[in-house]
């Protein structure tokens, strides 16, 4: 009988044991492809992270700080300044709106309620601080305010008691965030993703077409090629767009002159952002840019947003990396302890072997291919475990790593909203993609993974199969 038959045949030998030690394997094993899953989807992740949004700097007024603060608004002549600035691959401006009701609006008007936020007739606050116009349109605003919602527009003067009556003002529902954009970016920087229709041509021009956020479009029942209105300007839908939470896409984009004619504030921007020729000159381009445009003018920004979405991957990454290791070493440390005690079991075995000339390296040959039996049925049934597990395992270990972030970082002013675009929360825009990580089992990824088990197999083995050079013949037929 050849040496791999008989290791086949022992590995059955006993199918209770076979299958209880398959068992624990398995669950090794599988726990051990799912972290490696996790593990390599994270690191493309975070790849993707900085090829998207890594190399982009965000510019706002000098002194801006989310609802708060903020200096002059930015100039045309101060993008056209942070073109020039070498490394610098391309500028877009944006100018931000607030959009409320009209309806809402009229009935908050004839209450007495006309006030935005922070006490300033028909403005509220914007990206870096800046006061943000405040118009009217046809749209509903796609998410509620809710419980929190009503409590931050109380605290900014929007809600509450009317004068010494003590009558209750009408509740404001969250308004719509609209941004006029100079190119067909989002406001990190990532091209924007468009699910339906097309873009807004020239973002350069003046237009009477918008790019609406798929939630409010479904709230209001809009499609590509319908209309609505702002300050009863008449709009047509010419795009959809995701930006992967519902309240990213309460938003509305249309071009950079079509929102500063609305807001009337011809050549002045929100904020800017700057695109870098490379990550690695992302660091010399941000100090060139705070020179060029003078820190009494304005803030460049390298994404705060992003670093922290970026740090918490790298946790997710490093705690998946060290539990592959544990359950790789759990795996090579359950091989190693039932092929010590198959050898304890087999002595008499050994001994006739040896005693009509078998060689120690056949007899422990056995035992490696016992041992890779095993590891064969445990990964076997540990990829299928993997390919079930590794996205859940993935998405909790995500979600405590950024949950444990937001408590650190915070949030924006009043919860939500404070933040361009719309993207509330401490990772801004990144977040979209830090949530978007997909953990997938791939071929590749298994087929690494199962050699990592092998080798520990092996290894496993080798430690009992250096024990059977021990085993004197003699011995062991004189205790028979």
């Amino acid at each position: 009988m050849s040496v791999l038959a008989r290791s086949v045949g022992n590995a059955f030998r006993n199918k209770v044991r076979t299958a209880a030690v398959v068992a624990v394997l398995a669950v090794a094993i599988g726990l051990a492809l799912a972290m490696l899953v996790a593990n390599q989807a994270v690191g493309a992740k975070v790849q993707e992270l900085n090829a998207s949004v890594g190399t982009v700097l965000t510019v706002n007024p000098a002194g801006g700080q989310g609802f708060e603060g903020g200096g002059e608004p930015l100039t045309a002549d101060q993008a056209a300044a942070a073109a020039a600035v070498p490394n610098v691959s391309a500028v877009v401006g944006t100018s931000s709106l607030r959009l409320r009701n009209a309806t809402e609006a009229a009935a908050q008007a004839a209450a007495g309620t006309q006030a935005g936020p922070g006490g300033q007739p028909g403005q509220g606050g914007g990206p870096g601080g800046q006061a943000t116009a405040t118009l009217t349109t046809s749209l509903t605003a796609a998410v509620d305010a809710g419980t929190l919602g009503n409590r931050n527009q109380q605290a900014n003067g929007a809600t509450g008691s009317s004068g010494s009556t003590g009558s209750t003002q009408p509740v404001r529902s969250l308004p719509i965030t609209a941004t006029g954009i100079g190119a067909q970016v989002d406001t990190t920087g990532k091209a924007l993703n468009i699910t339906g229709g097309s873009g807004l041509g020239d973002y350069s021009a003046a237009s009477t077409n918008a790019l609406l956020g798929t939630t409010l479009a479904q709230k209001n029942n809009l499609t590509v090629g319908s209309t609505f209105t702002i300050n009863d300007q008449t709009y047509t839908v010419s795009g959809l767009f995701d930006a992967g939470t519902a309240f990213g896409n309460n938003a509305v984009y249309v071009t950079l002159p079509t929102a500063q004619a609305l807001a009337g504030t011809p050549n002045e921007l929100s904020s800017m952002i700057v695109t870098v020729n490379s990550m690695d000159n992302v660091a010399s381009t941000k100090t060139a840019l705070q020179t060029a445009l003078g820190t009494d003018k304005a803030d460049v920004t390298q994404g705060q947003n992003l670093q922290t979405a970026v740090s918490s991957l790298d946790s997710v990454k490093n705690i998946s990396f060290i539990a592959f290791i544990a359950a790789l070493g759990t795996a090579g440390l359950i091989i190693l302890l039932i092929m010590v005690m198959l050898v304890r079991e087999r002595r008499r075995e050994i001994g006739v072997l040896k005693a009509i000339g078998a060689p120690n390296r056949t007899i422990g040959l056995q035992f490696v291919l016992e041992a890779l039996v095993l590891a064969a049925l445990g990964s076997a049934v540990g990829a299928a475990i993997a390919s079930f597990a590794s996205g859940g395992i993935a998405s909790a270990l995500i979600s405590s790593n950024t949950t444990s972030a937001a408590a650190t970082t915070g949030r924006g002013p009043g919860g939500a909203g404070g933040f361009p675009g719309g993207q509330g929360g401490p990772f801004g825009g990144a977040s979209q993609l830090l949530n978007s990580v997909t953990a997938s089992a791939s071929p590749g990824v298994i087929a690494g993974g199962i050699a990592a088990v092998f080798g520990v197999a092996i290894i496993g083995a080798l430690v009992p199969a250096l024990l059977t050079a021990r085993i004197r013949p003699i011995e062991v037929l004189r205790g028979e």
